[in-house]
């Protein structure tokens, strides 16, 4: 039997709540949501890319979101020394072009792990608490790291809407 991406179910957003947890939220819904785009599709059809010269594929989205994870909340936010994923420095596209060759198991169980290591990283940080990103020389807090997160998925989730309609026509939420 062929593996396929597993079900998800997306819960609601909160209409009213504190800060963090609002933030949470939101980040666990677009994270959710890119799962949702890719959920019941084999490893074949998560590899389709969109049209060239791109080589955007919702795996690829899988494995480029583990290292965004991983990036800002672990290596930044959390002050871990780690080496990417799937990209390197001669390879920065890693994630979106080696993917003809890749486990889509291994990989949505890979993104699943960064997503909880992600979590457990900054539980006891304020949102306050700022770092130097170990790749990009600039100040960032917590704060900025959760609103862009939920941008990039929202974003991502955009190109994913797209991919999935022209795999197998599912278009929705």
């Amino acid at each position: 039997m062929t593996w396929t991406a597993p079900d998800i179910d997306r819960s609601k957003t909160p209409l009213i709540a504190d800060e963090r947890p609002m933030l949470r939220a939101w980040l666990d819904f677009h994270r959710r949501t890119l799962l949702l785009k890719c959920a019941g599709l084999n490893p074949e059809q998560l590899k389709q890319r969109c049209v060239a010269p791109s080589s955007l594929s919702l795996l690829g989205l899988v494995r480029h979101m583990s290292e965004v994870e991983r990036g800002w909340f672990r290596a930044g936010a959390g002050g871990e020394a780690l080496d990417y994923l799937y990209c390197s420095t001669d390879n920065p596209d890693g994630d979106f072009d080696d993917i003809l060759e890749a486990d889509a198991a291994a990989d949505f169980a890979a993104y699943r792990r960064e997503v909880e290591l992600a979590d457990a990283a900054v539980a006891d940080l304020p949102l306050d608490h700022t770092f130097i990103h170990p790749r990009r020389p600039a100040e960032y807090s917590l704060r900025w790291v959760y609103v862009h997160m939920i941008e990039e998925y929202a974003r991502h989730n955009g190109h994913a809407d797209f991919l999935r309609e022209r795999i197998d026509g599912v278009t929705g939420d």
